[in-house]
């Protein structure tokens, strides 16, 4: 991202030297998925923020760190709990060295998330990185507990998707600010972060029944999952009786039966499911487009709002 361009460059750097063990396990698997990282969408988030609003500078780096830490420590640990065995198209780290090592590189990332706040003292960013290790925690488990049941309200599914996905990407956005010390801003970038945050997820659920008037291939993977998307809980709660107890019945009892999901597909997408979601998703867009007005222009902001644009125009 050319604003931005040579900060990344140097983020990588620095990201590397602190991943840094004397334990050459430890050492190999860090490499291995310092090797793999993905788009870096986060780290972007924070340096974009912090040079639309102030001069990037050392407390930038750490924030950026702090949070990739986090996020790649939750990644490992998500693929134990999920027994994932790829990431990115990649093995993931539990295929390759299994459960135990995978949990306890996780929980050395954390550790170096409290270290490295300790280290340069910035009480504030461990704060608001803590927040989101205790929300993305709490939304992964609340989202458990309706899956069971099926009975997530639309509501309930706004709070899950806020805690699990949207806390991180807000979390960037308030960190970059807090880097630069504008503090006038701090919370308008966290609101900002929490509704692209909630866009990008509705994005997700689209994907696996594939795209408004472009329906390509459909996964059916949440429905296999059991996970209660936004697709599904409006034709839940917007369609006829006999549908509903159909859609129920497929999820609950027949959800590792290709030709049900199908059918479960179709009838998300018949009843308006996607329509909506797509919908609500253009809402929250343009939320967070709102959110940025009055912030002068400048090549960080409009690069931010190519993110916007991204996020909810991805082909995946």
């Amino acid at each position: 991202m050319a604003p931005v361009e040579t900060e990344m460059s140097e983020f990588e750097i620095r990201f590397r030297q602190n991943m840094k063990s004397k334990v050459p396990l430890l050492d190999k698997v860090t490499h291995y998925i310092i090797k793999r990282k993905g788009k870096q969408m986060r780290p972007l988030f924070i340096f974009l923020t912090a040079k639309m609003l102030g001069n990037i500078n050392d407390k930038t780096y750490d924030a950026a760190t702090l949070v990739e830490l986090l996020h790649t420590a939750t990644l490992v640990h998500d693929d134990v709990v999920d027994d994932a065995n790829e990431r990115r198209g990649f093995f993931s780290i539990n295929a390759l060295w299994k459960n135990k090592i995978a949990v306890l590189v996780g929980d050395y990332m954390l550790s170096k998330v409290l270290l490295l706040s300790i280290e340069k003292n910035n009480q504030k960013l461990l704060e608001v990185v803590a927040r989101a290790v205790k929300e993305m925690s709490e939304g992964e488990l609340l989202q458990i507990e309706k899956a069971r049941k099926l009975d997530i309200t639309e509501e309930v599914y706004y709070e899950v998707i806020r805690q699990k996905t949207a806390s991180l990407i807000s979390t960037c956005c308030e960190a970059g600010a807090i880097s630069v010390d504008a503090k006038d801003y701090e919370e308008r970038m966290k609101n900002f972060g929490e509704t692209i945050g909630i866009a990008f997820q509705l994005k997700d659920d689209i994907f696996d029944y594939g795209e408004p008037g472009n329906i390509g291939k459909p996964t059916g993977l949440d429905i296999r999952e059991r996970k209660m998307t936004l697709p599904l809980i409006y034709v839940l709660n917007n369609s006829p009786v006999e549908v509903r107890k159909e859609l129920i019945n497929i999820v609950k009892r027949h959800n590792e039966n290709p030709k049900k999901v199908k059918r479960a597909i179709e009838l998300v997408i018949k009843y308006g499911g996607i329509d909506y979601a797509h919908a609500k998703m253009l809402e929250f867009k343009n939320q967070a487009i709102e959110l940025l007005e009055g912030i002068p222009d400048s090549d960080s902001k409009k690069a931010i709002l190519g993110l916007v644009e991204y996020t909810t125009n991805r082909k995946k």
